[in-house]
């Protein structure tokens, strides 16, 4: 996948992790940047990230795209206060998640994994859905965070040892507020 131009660089998640990182960071925030502009941009980022080849997303797929991950931003941003979900998020995920079916899948070594059952849009959310509740069940889940500066909100892999990690970049959003606190205080 390609970074956004002026976007923190902080990493891949492990594994599947990547995909629900990098489908937040679909909107930049700081450069009013949204990869999915369209039902065309939709598709063509689903192609991109290996989720939906030849999906041809619509306009009620995109704003059902756009609630979901603004619903996987907000588990994020509870992910760094170390909160518990609202009820509201809660809420909102189990809406925009809603209707994505998932079969489970054996291997030879007799591990089993949850798979999208159709494709297109709704396999891609699924496949998301997925990979979120994996990472839950393994706990890689908390240390996928958001960037609580709001003109930031950048997703980010949380690598430090003890997941103390606030800011998708100290030098920048934590600087930032740091210096914000310094103002309001003086």
């Amino acid at each position: 996948m390609t970074q956004v131009v002026g976007s923190p660089d902080t990493g891949p998640a492990p594994g599947e992790l990547e995909i629900v990182r990098q489908f937040v960071n679909t909107w930049d925030a700081e450069l009013e940047s949204e990869a999915l502009f369209s039902p065309a941009g939709l598709s063509a980022w689903l192609a991109e990230a290996a989720l939906a080849d030849g999906a041809n997303a619509s306009d009620a797929d995109l704003v059902r795209v756009l609630e979901a991950r603004e619903a996987v931003r907000e588990l994020l941003i509870a992910n760094n206060t170390g909160d518990a979900p609202s009820p509201a998020v809660v809420k909102r995920m189990n809406k925009a998640f809603t209707g994505r079916t998932l079969e489970v899948r054996f291997s030879g070594e007799g591990a089993t994994s949850l798979v999208p059952k159709e494709g297109g849009v709704d396999g891609a959310l699924a496949k998301i859905a997925a990979v979120v509740r994996e990472a839950m069940l393994t706990g890689e889940w908390q240390r996928l965070k958001a960037c609580p500066a709001e003109d930031c909100q950048w997703a980010f892999y949380d690598r430090s040892r003890n997941r103390s990690r606030t800011w998708c970049m100290m030098e920048v959003c934590g600087n930032r507020a740091k210096v914000r606190n310094f103002r309001e205080r003086h």
